[in-house]
Order: structure tokens, then sequence, then C-alpha cells
């Protein structure tokens, strides 16, 4: 049985302290699942000394659909099998065909959809298919023949939404999806459909609603520590619930009803022994909070701007701060939890925790996300502009903390949280290929994240997204910022 849960069952510790009140760690829960799951994805998750050393990576990335794209693309020794060496529209072909065919052929054939479509955007190339291919996918995750094939079927359906942006995505694969995360004997399988299920909601044609109606089923997910869809303490799914949460909450605009409820739910899962469940609720918090506070609009009187009831640790931030991208003041429209404080004590301890319990690499994440996220529920008008920038294409620290390279000299703004929460999510579902994607067009970049965007140091900008709500939209910019190589 995995690491986690037999820690928490000789512990009597859970995934967090609610979670000790409920009860939800049984010994006997699960139990076929242990010998079915994880044996094709993560590691067994360890706790290496003090001594050990580490990367420059201070986010923390360990999540199932991570370790899973990792892990599930061409292993060695398979490089040479003929999917891997076929054509996409041999691919396609040949898993629309399913005669005859063998869990590992079809493995194959999906290792190597996934890896193409990973790699380029192609939606010309699937064309009339996507119907004839989402019927296949949904077939591989119903029938669940091996956990390799369901868990690519569920890339190859994250992947589609992505590359289509298909209003039929999300009814077709709605169902399928959470019966995978309610039913599957695979804690592997239900994170990566989580993932799926979140891509299908906002690239498949889910309104609003129905954004909403998945965001409550992943709360749950979360505050139940897994125990509501079975997977009583496992991190990864806890994890994916927690952060494709907060990819789903980036597109609403308004989230005062259901502010207070999450971020109890989420108060509580700072609590958790995992790194990864712990930076993904406290960026959660962090997003609540600046969504209470959204631009001045051009008709409100200085009487209706909040500005003058914050603390003077607020009006400590810079003007930058103070403003969205279009300059409009950012003011208080709603509390976002009662108790404030409770938040920061919580936020600002683990920003300062300390202890030989916690690894090199874990302690140095929570110090640097936490520190970020602190100065946001602190004041809601500052980004995440303490959290270390990331090389989109090496996943390689750089230094500058506004700012995350994409390519060479071009740079994109990353000064919300909204930003930052796509900008992850995006490079969860496209990996590696996330800067080809951008570079060959992909509409669902495009539209997703709000992207100011040079070619070196001269050469097109583009902007994309509505910086005001942090909804959908797009569109070239003419005389965008170009951000230099300077940091």
């Amino acid at each position: 049985m995995r690491d986690l849960r037999r820690r928490a069952l000789e512990s009597n510790k859970t995934v967090s302290r609610k979670a000790q009140s409920r009860g939800v760690s049984n010994p006997s829960s699960r139990t076929p699942s242990a010998h079915s799951s994880r044996q094709s994805s993560r590691n067994v998750s360890r706790h290496p000394s003090d001594d050990e050393d580490d990367d420059d990576d201070t986010r923390s990335e360990g999540t199932a659909w991570s370790n899973v794209s990792e892990e599930l693309g061409a292993p060695e020794g398979e490089q040479d099998a003929e999917g891997s060496r076929a054509p996409l529209h041999d691919v396609i072909d040949e898993l629309i065909d399913r005669k005859r065919s063998s869990v590992q052929g079809r493995e194959d054939y999906l290792n190597s959809f996934v890896r193409q479509l990973t790699a380029h955007y192609q939606e010309e190339e699937l064309g009339e298919k996507m119907d004839e291919l989402l019927k296949v996918f949904a077939k591989s995750i119903r029938s669940e023949p091996s956990e390799k094939e369901a868990i690519l079927a569920l890339r190859a359906t994250s992947l589609m939404a992505v590359t289509m942006m298909d209003d039929t995505i999300y009814p077709a694969m709605n169902s399928v999806l959470k019966r995978a995360i309610m039913d599957s004997s695979s804690f592997a399988v239900k994170a990566a459909a989580i993932r799926a299920l979140s891509a299908c909601a906002v690239f498949g044609g889910a309104g609003d609603d129905s954004i909403l109606e998945q965001m409550t089923f992943f709360l749950e997910i979360a505050g139940s520590d897994g125990a509501y869809v079975e997977a009583a303490d496992d991190s990864d799914t806890v994890t994916a619930a927690l952060e494709e949460w907060g990819f789903l909450a980036s597109h609403i605009e308004d989230l005062e009803v259901e502010s207070e409820e999450a971020i109890e739910a989420f108060s509580d899962q700072l609590d958790s022994s995992e790194t990864s469940v712990q930076v993904a609720a406290g960026e959660n918090i962090a997003l609540l909070y600046e969504k209470s506070y959204t631009p001045k609009e051009e008709d409100e009187s200085d009487e209706e701007d909040n500005y003058n009831n914050v603390t003077d640790d607020e009006h400590s931030s810079s003007p930058s701060d103070d403003e969205d991208d279009n300059g409009a003041k950012l003011i208080k429209r709603y509390t976002a939890y009662h108790n404030t404080h409770r938040i920061i004590r919580q936020v600002e301890s683990l920003a300062h925790i300390s202890g030989r319990h916690i690894n090199k690499k874990d302690k140095r994440s929570l110090h640097t996300n936490f520190t970020s996220i602190l100065n946001t529920v602190i004041n809601p008008r500052r980004g995440p502009q303490y959290s270390n920038a990331i090389d989109a294409e090496t996943n390689h620290n750089y230094g500058s903390r506004k700012t995350v390279k994409f390519h060479r000299n071009s740079y994109m703004r990353v000064d919300r949280w909204w930003k930052w929460i796509r900008l992850a999510a995006m490079r969860r579902i496209l990996g590696g290929g996330f800067v080809d994607h951008y570079f060959e067009g992909n509409r669902a970049i495009l539209e997703t994240l709000p992207v100011t965007l040079g070619v070196g140091n001269s050469g097109p900008a583009f902007s994309s997204g509505k910086s005001k709500s942090g909804k959908r939209g797009g569109g070239r910019v003419k005389g965008a910022d170009v951000l230099s190589s300077s940091h």
C-alpha cells in the first residue's frame, strides 16, 4: 500500500485535521486499488534528508498528471513500436478501428496520439474524426482494461478539448469522466479524470453554471481529503481537485457567494502533510482574495471606493499593485472571508516553517509560495509577485518574479493569481509542447492567457484575454508591451 496511506494509518493522521474528526481513513477501504493502481504512474513518495540535492524549481508539481505525462511518454525500449512511428492520420485510423486490437496495441497508439498532439497544434488534422475519437476514448475510460490505457485516453481527451475547442465535447464526456472519478479502482485514473473533466469544462462548451457545478464537485473531493470519491488521503487526487478548482474558478467573474465556504475548506487543507496539497490550497485562497477586488468603473464616485478602508499594510503597495492591466484602480467589492486574521496566521506559519521533518525542497517551496500568498491575503491588490518565475520551456527557475520566460527573449507578465493558475494548468496539459502550441496559434492558449509576448527584442506583440475580470476572450493589441530580457 502506498507510503502516504501507511504513514497516515500508523500515525492516526490523515491529510488534514478535519479528516481526523471524521475518521475517513479506514484500513480496509480501497484495498483492491492498492494492488491495481500506481503501477505505471508516479514513484512512491519519500522524504529525503536535508542533505540531499534538489533542483531550482520551488513550485511543487508532484501531481498525478505531470508525473503520468512524464512516465507515459515514450519508455525506453518502446520507441520503435509501430504506433510510435506512425503519422497522426494512421494513428487515428488505428484507434477508431478497434477490431482485433489488443490492450498493448491501444496503449501504443494512444501514447503516439498523446505525444503528437502535445508536441504540435493539429486542429486541422483531427478534422471530422473528433466524434469518433471521443467515442474511442470514452470506451477505454469506461472499460479501463488497464490503468495505462485509461490514463492515456484521459490525456487524449484533454488534448482533444484544448485542440478543438468544440462545444460538444463537454456534453459528450461529462458523465464518462465523472463516473471514472467516482468508480475507478485506480487513484491515478481518478486524478487524471479530474484533470480531463476540468479541461473539457473550460474548452469543451460548459457554461458558467456547469463550471460552478464542477467546482462544487471538486470542493467536495478536496474537503473530504479524497474520501468523497473513495480516494481517502490520496494526495494526487486531492491536489488535482484543488488545482483544477482554481483553474475553473479563474473563469468565473464573481465568486462572492462561493468565497466563504471555499476558503474554509482550503484553510483546512493548509494543515495537510503534503506540500502539493498545501500550495494548491494556498493559491486558491490567494485567488479568492484577489477576486474580491475588481477595477473601479468609470461612473463610480470616490465615495464608493473602498480604498480608504484598507489597512496601512495595504497602502504600502506600489501603484502597479493598486491597478489592473489597463490602469484602473482595484477596489474592494466584498469580504472574501470573515476571519482573515486566522488565514494570515496559517499562511504566515507556512511562509516561515522550519524543522528537520521537512526536506529542503519542500521547505523552500513552502517559504517561497506562501510568502507570495501571504502578501496577497494581506493586500489582495498584490499578485504573485514573490513567487519564483519558471522558464516555460525548461521548467527552471530563472530569477525575475513578475515575468515568465517563454522562449529565448520572450516573456509574459504574471502579476495576478488568475494568470499564474491558468498558465500552470495549460502547462500541465501541454507539457513541453506549450511553447510550440503558442507559436502555432493554439486558440485555447490565446483565449485563456493574457499574453504579452515579443519575439526577440522586436517583432509582434500579442495580448489575449480580458484583464479586468480574468474571463475568456482574446485578440491582437496594437502597441502591447514587449518585455525585454533584462531582469
